[in-house]
């Protein structure tokens, strides 16, 4: 009897030392590093995410006039500046050279893929493909499935130090339509390696395939008046022309003093992130955008 009991004791204690091995197991494996990050070039948005991460996506949403672009210019700029070699996938012909030499990026560095198409040709009313129009041109699925199979051979070559595919002028429920199964690609795709793929779009459609998504909405725009030294003045962007400048579709009259657009304040936020921050966590910041020379 006494024998019996202690068999059952053993067997006991033994399941229960199997059982908690298996249960510790997940824990003591190597758990992964977090990923090297590349600075941004803009200081605050370095410090609100320590740079974005490499083999990994990044998502920088917001609308029009929000910093989308002067943040890709300024990642550009920086990431061909240590001399690596960039690539730019543009759905919808909006990428300025012009502007993007201005802002310091080494066109020489970066490989521009244009997969907008021009013309003047539509979907007929009732069609079944989504379409949209920027400018001049018009523009159908077809233009984000170009970029989408551009991105892929891109990543699958390797040797960029920053991928950056372009949606920001293509409509959410257009962008909503790219398969899950492409983003899942693309983030097997980059881990692994040294670059840094950045996506530009109005809202967020990589869901948790994305290792860190920035929201930026704009804020008060920053204007200077060049006849007086430049006397800086802030308004909403709802205000898009000041009292005292300028329509677009006229001279200057005698006397009048012209006002040029300097910068925009741009509000940053940290919508998700795969990886913790060292030290304190912040969730949002703000950051100045500069216009070389002026804009009318």
């Amino acid at each position: 009897m006494i024998m019996s009991a202690a068999i059952t004791l053993r067997e006991h204690i033994e399941s229960r030392a199997r059982l908690g091995a298996r249960l510790l197991l997940p824990a003591l494996l190597p758990q992964k590093p977090a990923p090297e990050t590349v600075p941004t070039g803009v200081v605050e948005v370095d410090a609100l995410t320590t740079g974005l991460p490499r083999g990994a996506l990044t998502e920088i949403c917001g609308s029009a006039s929000s910093g989308r672009t002067s943040l890709l210019l300024s990642l550009l700029a920086a990431a061909t500046g240590r001399g690596e070699v960039c690539a730019l996938v543009d759905a919808t012909d909006a990428f300025d050279p012009h502007s993007a030499a201005a802002a310091g990026v080494e066109l020489k560095r970066l490989l521009w893929v244009r997969c907008g198409k021009t013309g003047s040709r539509r979907q007929a009313a009732g069609g079944s493909k989504s379409e949209f129009s920027r400018g001049s041109q018009d523009y159908t699925f077809g233009n984000v499935a170009s970029a989408l199979r551009a991105t892929d051979l891109l990543l699958a070559a390797g040797g960029f130090g920053v991928v950056a595919m372009d949606l920001g002028d293509v409509p959410p429920a257009t962008a909503r339509r790219i398969p899950l199964t492409s983003w899942f690609r693309f983030r097997r795709t980059v881990e692994n390696t040294s670059t840094v793929l950045m996506v530009l779009e109005q809202e967020p459609c990589a869901r948790t395939c994305a290792s860190l998504v920035l929201r930026l909405e704009a804020g008060e725009l920053h204007w200077s008046v060049a006849a007086d030294g430049g006397a800086v003045k802030k308004t909403t962007p709802a205000d898009a022309w000041p009292p005292d400048a300028r329509p677009a579709d006229t001279g200057i009259s005698p006397g009048e003093t012209p006002v040029l657009l300097r910068g925009l304040r741009v509000h940053t936020e940290v919508t998700r992130a795969r990886h913790a921050w060292p030290g304190k966590m912040q969730l949002a910041t703000a950051f100045q955008t500069q216009a070389p020379g002026g804009i009318w």
